[in-house]
């Protein structure tokens, strides 16, 4: 047990992400109201976005780009362990822009139920569309 105290507190990062994604996870299955779907929805793409860009940086290292002072192009370039990987930032820049138009949609279908059904909550849309 002494042993995970301090795994526990060196990657307190992941817990963090792991907790926030099982919030989002727990509103978008629990809940009943649609906005709160997807409120937990944007959580768990948060969650998701905060992991892969905190795995993306690196201790000591720098942004990739090659100064000209520091020596010439081709010898700066080979010690490409000092950089940082630009991948996972770039690719959760990406991620962040979806996850806004997701929302954006999300809310936008959100506002027409609301204007047929005249509710939000999942079970009164169901029993709805049952009746015939």
């Amino acid at each position: 047990m002494e042993h995970y105290i301090p795994l526990f507190l060196t990657k307190y990062n992941y817990w963090v992400y792991t907790t926030l994604m099982m919030i989002g996870l727990w509103a978008m299955i629990a809940k009943n109201n649609l906005v709160k779907k997807i409120v937990g929805m944007n959580i768990f793409q948060t969650a998701i976005i905060l992991f892969y860009v905190s795995i993306g940086a690196k201790y000591g290292a720098t942004i990739p780009i090659i100064e000209h002072g520091a020596g010439h192009g081709a010898e700066a370039a080979i010690r490409a362990a000092d950089y940082i990987n630009p991948l996972p930032h770039v690719l959760m820049l990406t991620a962040i822009v979806v996850s806004v138009a997701t929302l954006g949609v999300a809310l936008a279908l959100v506002i027409n139920i609301h204007r047929r059904h005249h509710t939000l909550e999942e079970d009164e849309i169901l029993e709805q569309l049952r009746e015939p």
